[in-house]
């Protein structure tokens, strides 16, 4: 049996909330990965069972990998149509914004979040929420907010709701925040949890296979470059990997292709901190990974505008690719 979560007053108050709601948004953050997709369906499915009106709104577009996932050909991308994303924000009653901590993190949405006139549900679990909604369930101790969104559907006796959409949703999400469960997984609820969904018939070693065994030539390309020829050792156990805008283009990539990248540099001994930059419009985005003791977050936090757990975290640096490697070269000595 799953544990409780949340407190008694925070489950009176949102069972409240849920059962005055009626039309229901869900957003995520910006580059959606397979936890904040993963929790966003499973809750999802489980209010419109109860009969509510929901939509799923997401900044931009969600990796190839997650697709699979009942729902997720629904979800509304901001990025391609504003018009109609802040009309359905505006129209709610009720916003459930799930797997960020702060509006920023909606990128283009956040004007439209911050201003919209629905009463506001955070579920997350990274450090620092802002105080931008309502109610705010943040447990930066759990692996994924995939566990968290079961956890309380469990704890508020809705857990009759969640069939096998949903469960590999929740799944999903579970294993993609964990690295497949090859890190922040050593909480024994996770394990109860995915044996309660494996009794809802889903099929975790296919789940597995889809989002992170199916690959492209052009994937497996860009990947193998990216290790042979722009995977950097640092002093004291750091690897660093940079990818220019013009050098994804030529591999012709696509949303989700480097997903993992960050992770590999860390099977080589002596390697404690992977770090990866990819280029984007505007930006560069930086993904942080660690092994033992080493906090990442910290690193996310203090130079790249972003936080997460202790051992993956990510963030943004706002200028060229150069810029953003040499500013970690410079504080090297701190972090190691």
């Amino acid at each position: 049996m799953l544990s409780n979560i949340i407190s008694e007053q925070e489950q009176l108050l949102l069972t409240k909330v849920i059962e005055k709601s009626k039309n229901v948004v869900v957003v995520a953050h910006t580059a959606p990965d397979g936890d904040a997709v993963g929790s966003s369906l499973a809750l999802r499915g489980v209010l419109t069972k109860m009969g509510k009106n929901v939509e799923v709104v997401m900044p931009d577009a969600l990796p190839k990998s997650i697709i699979f996932l009942q729902g997720a050909t629904d979800i509304k991308i901001y990025k391609d149509n504003q018009e109609e994303c802040n009309q359905i924000i505006a129209n709610a009653d009720t916003l459930f914004c799930l797997d960020f901590n702060e509006p920023k993190r909606v990128d283009l949405m956040q004007n439209a979040i911050v201003e919209a006139k629905a009463y506001k549900v955070m579920i997350d679990h990274h450090i620092n929420p802002s105080d931008f909604c309502d109610l705010i369930i943040s447990y930066p101790l759990l692996s994924s907010t995939s566990l968290l969104v079961y956890k309380i559907i469990s704890q508020l006796s809705l857990d009759k709701m969640v069939g096998k959409p949903e469960a590999e949703a929740i799944y999903t999400g579970m294993m993609t925040d964990t690295g497949n469960f090859s890190y922040n997984s050593n909480d024994s609820d996770i394990y109860i949890a995915i044996s309660q969904l494996l009794q809802r018939g889903i099929d975790k070693d296919e789940i597995y296979k889809i989002v992170c065994n199916t690959s492209t030539i052009n994937k497996l390309k860009l990947n193998s470059y990216a290790i042979s020829e722009k995977m950097e050792i640092l002093e004291g156990g750091v690897a660093i990997i940079t990818l220019s805008r013009g050098e994804l283009n030529h591999y012709s990539y696509q949303k989700g292709d480097t997903e993992g990248l960050v992770n590999q540099p860390l099977g080589i001994e002596g390697v404690n901190i992977s770090i990866f930059y990819r280029e984007e419009s505007g930006y560069v985005k930086v993904s942080l990974r660690s092994v033992g003791e080493y906090p990442v977050n910290i690193i996310a936090s203090e130079l790249y505008n972003g936080g997460g757990h202790k051992n993956a975290s990510g963030g943004e640096f706002f200028g060229t690719m150069s810029d953003a490697v040499e500013l970690f070269k410079n504080n090297l000595k701190k972090y190691i």
